[in-house]
């Protein structure tokens, strides 16, 4: 993946020396444009008759990761005479540079480098000029530098940009000859910038001129030019006779070409973003391309440029209509820079990039050219996009709220010059027009497809969508569209009429049992409309196929209601066999998936699809990670069609892979507001027991009651989550009872405070004001030293002279009263939150903030009547009458703010206007709850910078769970564990800010090293003394998604293992080291080698399969899903060559041998072990034991970050936890079934996924399956609500139950038994009479 072009390809030699001064000159650069320049001036200067003659060497940044190329790099500094260099923003190379030039620059005549890290401009030498000792100068330059030069970027760039205008006042305050080199640096600025073969053949003999001879040129002959300037800003075009600085002249310009038709006068106006850098080099052949293939389609263009790195400045100088100045004049904009809008490569400046964008409310793309790999090296890399270009180039541009980062342009390999990929300019010249169409055309005629999901394939699945009310959601879409316009005919009255006229009564009590059947395509049309169906044939054979088939034509489920269709998106196709994608590396969609996407293209003419809820399958077919090719199946399957996508907020990671695969433009929906899990059944008798020892615990009574507890605590099945006694408790002390109480107590107030999600969310329906007071507790638990903001536990606890971290230390220990004392602050924070809420509460239930009666308080105020606000009142009530009112009016202020974002509601609206052309506003994606900046829903998700994680406050709570987890483990098993097998998730990282990838470096006993722009890229060692224990082996198996997202992680990650491995430490300090020394010797290679411990999938591919062999019962034996696993999940990633993943799996077996603990985290309280089939999918348990020698199961953590109080526990615990807020929850499942058909859906995956956790771990309880079968089978009147409005679905957990006991994960009677397989019978007899 790292390009392997060799700079000796490019290397200019002068032919013919014939007595001429030979200049010999190293460059290095990030982007490809300046080598064409600087080869075409050293040629034109090489055959002149100029007493001057180049040897030129060229790098650019990428290059010097190959061993060879740095070595051939060092070996050219050692001969050159100058050196030069550009936009060296990337840490670990900015290095290598350093590295290199540092030795040599006294050697070095000249040193140029333009905007760079500080630490590479410091490098900078010409005569007296050097950064290096401007800190200490007092000049107007050397204030200038040590303000701009710690800024970077677009700061930097064109700051130097407006000091050369003012150049000549500046330089009279500087003695003469500082003046004069501080002026040559300034002007090579200038030639720079010019960036033509004459400008830069004028400023190599400047630098000839001026520094590397300077007593030997002969003066007549030397002829150095004065720097041609180009505008700063302006607009070009190809044909024009020159650059336009004025958008009349331009307007006047265009309207009298001739070239161009009618049509290509009115169609839709597209701006066009552009480096004025590739103009001025003439590296503008991708730009001449879009232009050409804009206009041949009949749209009008307004190509704008930018001199510096804050494009921001042309947008807002060229996109308005020069006439009213505040309306727009383009209808959609892409910018062909493939960086950020304002600060490029360098920093950025995303609000100033949203202002901007926000005000023109256009559609805006980032289309990506090719820097850091030439078209041959992508076009052959399953992993697509290179991992620095996708960082910079994709990822941060998403920050600003771009959208569909698209391939434009490959990069010749000798010459470094941008050529167009016709395909590619074909398919963004096409999409930004339908983009921007959707701006024009009015809503009457405009059409929307709406896209459902039914996941697994079953008529009870239909509509599946993380915590989303689908049908309910899309009725109430599809009215507010009427509403705006739109033409909607036949709508049913409600989302129950609405999911039956789809699928054709879910209830199946009558009609036929397929969904309803909008369009049979026969094969000649699928053929004929759908040009890659014959790549499908390898996978699928000829069409139609089997599925989404009659056997004749191929079937799209759906049904039009006017201007808007309701579809079934396919099935993936290896659900019923997934062992048939372990070896494919050459998976496909099937006919009839793509049959669906060219019938709404291409036969029912869409103007948008719309993707409804989390998630598809669309986005993670086969293909390139990032930057798709055209022979990528989402490219070839979404082809033109504009593709919005509601997804969950919370799901930040996926959501990303939907824009860069599926070119989505995302807009965020909330996941049900939380509730406190609360307690019931004999749980709730246990807390009244607690209660009651409280109070008679010293008394004759109190050894009763304990007994009480110790017999309704087994009752409950706690006895494995708290140590209870099998003796009477009359032998015990009083302190003896209270810990055991305390444990229970502890244990009660775990479950009874856990958050939930009840029931399900509907679109447009914000939650509200009450609704809200459990998720506004759970932000205000947090300290938030950042923002200067207290935790409200914190204020409370230090109120009565007491530190919030030792009461939960206490409430942990099972000390009865400091759970006693954590129960209380954590009432008196409801009750305080409650308070405010209340306050700000219309009679409607929604927040109103107009405090009607706030002046009647100012006024009682000026005369000296003073009143406690709501919380304050509410805080002295509870008894913390000595809480700091200054700190809690400040996080009451925040907390207002975040109930105001909770109950926005964006989600509409933002739909409506992304279907009219505009632009949603981006936002982040992940936990509201760490990050209340996540809301208002309806964002466009980004993800993060992923150059910015791990944080300081993330390294900081990693810390304090890794301590937990090594101290429980430790002091269970006698011993330090030696190998943590872990995983890591993408959104877990976007949500914490890289709090599990902290972890992983903290187990190794690594630390990460920002560099000075403060991006995370390297790492140091903590020395043992320092540690306090040895240093952990890991072997760590990253998602998917994770793997796309967050490439660089896995680099560190790498490099911190091997930093380990090659510590000469002492063996049993190092259990990296040992490791790796056994496996190389074990297996005859290097120590670096045998040092892999960071695998995933391979590229393009995703999951272990696992899941779907669970969720669709085609399993036989365990083994069967360890084998998926390793065929799987096995492929290394290796940071000495990270562009390709290869499977290694001899070296994860052997490092999984040494593995004595198993490790995941959970992040939010919204998604949990059981919620998913994630997590499961991932966890290695009984593969590991299979592999150990000695036969022994490892020790299974879960971190639980979801509190304030983060958590360790067992596996086994967490899932009891899980089983017992949700699944068994009285609230949780009939806050589902208030939801109807999708309700019981959720019941039966909870179910199917917790099975799952049997297959893969063995660490479900039996009782769990049995107080399921106990809720939903024993109850007659269960029975009957869960056949009425989901029979499908009901049979699912019927066939689960029976799945589990025949596996033999469940113990129980044969009544038990014998009434399940009645009761599946009676199902399919009710499902088979539907039919008849």
């Amino acid at each position: 993946m790292f390009t392997q072009v060799r700079s000796a390809d490019r290397r200019v030699r002068p032919a013919d020396i014939n007595g001429r001064l030979v200049m010999r000159v190293v460059y290095v650069v990030l982007e490809p444009q300046y080598q064409n320049a600087l080869t075409q001036a050293a040629n034109l200067l090489n055959v002149s008759n100029n007493p001057i003659a180049i040897d030129l060497s060229g790098y650019l940044i990428e290059e010097l990761r190959d061993q060879e190329n740095y070595e051939a790099f060092c070996s050219d500094l050692a001969e050159a005479d100058a050196f030069i260099a550009s936009l060296i923003f990337i840490d670990d190379l900015a290095q290598k540079v350093i590295a290199a030039v540092a030795p040599r620059r006294e050697c070095l005549k000249a040193i140029v480098v333009f905007p760079s890290m500080p630490e590479v401009m410091r490098l900078n030498k010409l005569g007296t000029f050097s950064m290096a000792q401007l800190g200490q100068s007092k000049s107007a330059i050397a204030n200038f530098m040590k303000k701009q030069k710690e800024i970077g970027g677009a700061s930097f760039q064109d700051a130097m940009l407006k000091l050369l205008n003012t150049l000549p006042t500046v330089l009279k305050y500087l003695p003469v000859d500082k003046a004069q080199d501080a002026r040559s640096y300034m002007l090579s600025f200038q030639y720079w910038m010019g960036g033509t073969p004459e400008n830069l053949k004028n400023f190599l003999l400047r630098l000839a001129d001026k520094y590397v001879f300077p007593n030997e040129t002969e003066r007549s002959i030397l002829q150095v030019g004065e720097p041609q300037v180009f505008p700063d800003l302006g607009i070009w075009h190809p044909l024009a006779p020159a650059m336009f600085e004025d958008l009349k002249e331009y307007l006047n310009w265009s309207s009298n070409r001739v070239d161009l038709n009618k049509s290509g006068k009115t169609g839709p106006i597209i701006g066009l973003v552009l480096q004025r850098s590739h103009i001025v080099t003439g590296d503008e052949a991708h730009y001449v391309a879009i232009i050409q293939e804009l206009e041949y389609r009949g749209a009008q263009v307004i190509p704008i440029f930018c001199g510096g790195l804050d494009f921001s400045k042309p947008v807002n100088a060229f996109f308005y209509d020069p006439l009213n100045p505040e309306i727009p004049i383009v209808d959609g904009v892409v910018s062909l820079t493939g960086f950020a809008l304002v600060g490029g490569p360098a920093r950025q400046d995303h609000p100033k990039a949203i202002d901007a964008l926000k005000r023109l409310n256009r559609p805006y793309m980032v289309a990506v050219p090719l820097v850091f790999q030439t078209t041959q090296e992508w076009e052959g890399s399953d992993l697509g996009l290179h991992p620095v270009q996708v960082a910079l180039q994709i990822a941060i541009p998403e920050l600003d709220g771009a959208i569909e980062p698209i391939v434009l342009s490959g990069r010749d390999s000798i010459t470094g010059k941008a050529h167009a990929l016709q395909d590619r300019v074909e398919a963004i010249a096409e999409r930004v027009i339908r983009w921007s169409s959707l701006r024009i055309k009015p809503r009457a005629e405009k059409k929307l497809a709406i896209t459902i999901f039914s996941f697994p394939p079953d008529k009870g699945n239909v509509g599946t969508a993380a915590y989303l009310d689908v049908f309910g959601s899309i009725h109430r879409v599809m009215k507010q569209m009427k509403n705006e316009g739109y033409k909607i005919r036949n709508l049913p009255k409600d989302g129950k009429a609405l999911m039956n006229a789809v699928i054709n009564d879910p209830e199946a009590l009558q009609g036929a049992p397929e969904l309803a059947i909008a369009y049979r395509m026969s094969v000649r049309e699928y053929e004929d409309l759908t040009p890659h169906s014959v790549r499908l044939e390898e996978n699928w054979g000829k069409p139609p196929g089997n599925l989404n088939s009659d056997g004749q034509s191929l079937l799209i489920y759906g049904r039009q209601f006017g201007n808007v269709f309701i579809g079934v998106q396919p099935t993936f196709g290896y659900e019923g066999d997934p062992m048939r994608l372990l070896y494919s590396r050459s998976a496909s969609p099937h006919h009839g998936f793509a049959a669906y996407y060219t019938y709404l293209e291409k036969v029912w003419k869409a103007d948008a699809v719309l993707h409804f809820g989390t998630h598809g399958s669309l986005e993670f077919m086969p293909g390139k990670q990032m930057g798709m090719s055209e022979t990528c199946y989402p490219d070839s399957l979404i082809g033109t069609l504009p593709n919005l996508y509601y997804y969950a907020a919370n799901n930040p990671s996926e959501a990303t892979i939907a824009k860069r695969r599926s070119y989505a433009s995302t807009i965020s929906y909330l996941t049900p507001p939380a509730e406190n899990a609360g307690l019931y059944k004999g749980l709730k008798e246990l807390g009244e027991l607690v209660g009651s020892y409280q109070q008679l615990r010293e008394s004759s009574r109190g050894i009763q009651i304990v007994n009480a507890i110790i017999e309704t605590a087994r009752q409950c099945n706690l006895e494995k989550d708290v140590e209870l006694p099998d003796t009477d408790t009359a032998t015990l002390t009083l302190s003896e009872r209270d810990r055991i109480v305390g444990g229970v107590y502890g244990k009660l107030m775990e479950i009874e405070s856990r958050l939930l999600p009840c029931g399900l969310h509907t679109i447009g329906k914000p939650p509200t004001a009450e609704e809200a007071i459990a998720t506004l507790v759970s932000i205000a638990s947090l300290e938030r030293e950042e923002e200067g903001i207290r935790s409200l536990p914190g204020l409370l606890a230090e109120s009565i002279g007491r530190n919030i971290i030792d009461i939960y230390k206490g409430n942990d220990d099972g000390i009865l009263n400091d759970i006693e004392l954590n129960r209380n602050i954590t009432e008196a924070c409801r009750s305080t939150v409650r308070a405010m809420v209340r306050s700000l509460t219309g009679t409607d239930g929604r927040v109103s903030l107009k405090n009607n009666f706030g002046w009647i308080f100012k006024f009682l105020g000026r005369i000296g009547f003073n009143f406690p606000n709501p919380w304050l009142r509410a805080c002295y009530s509870a008894g913390f009458t000595s809480v700091n009112a200054t700190e809690l009016d400040k996080l009451f202020a925040y907390l207002r703010f975040c109930l105001e974002q909770i109950c926005a509601d964006m989600e509409m609206e933002s739909l409506i206007k992304a279907l009219d052309g505009e632009y949603v506003l981006p936002g982040p994606g992940g936990d509201p709850i760490r990050n209340p900046g996540v809301l208002p829903s309806g964002k466009n998700i980004h993800s993060l910078d992923p150059q910015a994680i791990p944080t300081r406050a993330a390294i900081a709570a990693a810390k304090v769970v890794v301590d937990r987890l090594i101290e429980r483990q430790k002091a269970e098993q006698g011993v330090w564990p030696e190998t943590i097998a872990c995983v890591l998730w993408g959104t877990d990282n976007i949500k914490t800010y890289g709090e599990s990838l902290a972890q992983i470096l903290w187990f190794i006993g690594v630390r990460p090293v920002p560099d000075s722009l403060g991006r995370v890229n390297k790492l140091e060692l903590i020395p043992l003394e320092e540690l306090g224990r040895p240093r952990i082996d890991v072997v760590v198996n990253c998602s998917g998604v994770f793997r796309d997202l967050f490439i660089n992680q896995m680099a560190l990650i790498d490099q911190g293992v091997k930093l380990a491995a090659e510590a000469e430490e002492p063996l049993d300090m190092n259990f990296v080291r040992r490791h790796t020394l056994e496996q190389a010797k074990m297996q005859n290679t290097s120590l670096r080698t045998a040092a892999c411990r960071v695998f995933s999938n391979a590229s393009g591919s995703y999951s272990s399969n696992v899941n779907l062999a669970v969720e669709n019962s085609t399993w036989e034996k365990e083994s069967e899903l360890q084998e998926m696993y390793l065929s799987r999940k096995t492929f290394a990633f290796n940071a000495d060559n990270p562009g390709e993943m290869n499977q290694r799996r001899e070296i994860f077996e052997s490092a999984m041998k040494t593995a004595d603990v198993t490790f995941q985290n959970l992040d939010s309280a919204e998604i949990s072990l059981t919620d998913v089939s994630h997590y499961f999918d991932s966890d290695p348990t009984k593969l590991i034991q299979g592999l150990r020698d000695d036969g022994k199961a490892p020790s299974s953590y879960i971190a639980d970050t979801t509190t304030a109080n983060a958590q360790v526990r067992s596996l086994s615990e967490t899932i009891r936890l899980d089983s017992r807020t949700k699944l068994l929850n009285p609230k949780w499942y009939e806050g589902m079934l208030d939801s109807g058909y999708e309700g019981v859906r959720e019941v039966a995956k909870r179910l199917n996924f917790t099975l799952g956790w049997s297959a893969t771990s063995g660490a479900v309880d039996n009782f769990v399956y049995e107080e399921a079968n106990k809720t939903f089978i024993s109850d007659p009147e269960m029975q009957k609500r869960l056949m009425d409005l989901n029979p499908h679905s009901f049979r699912r957990i019927v066939s689960t139950l029976l799945e589990v006991n025949g596996r033999g994960y469940w113990e129980t009677d044969e009544q038990n038994i014998a009434q399940l397989q009645e009761l599946y019978q009676q199902i399919e007899d009710r499902i088979e009479g539907v039919t008849q």
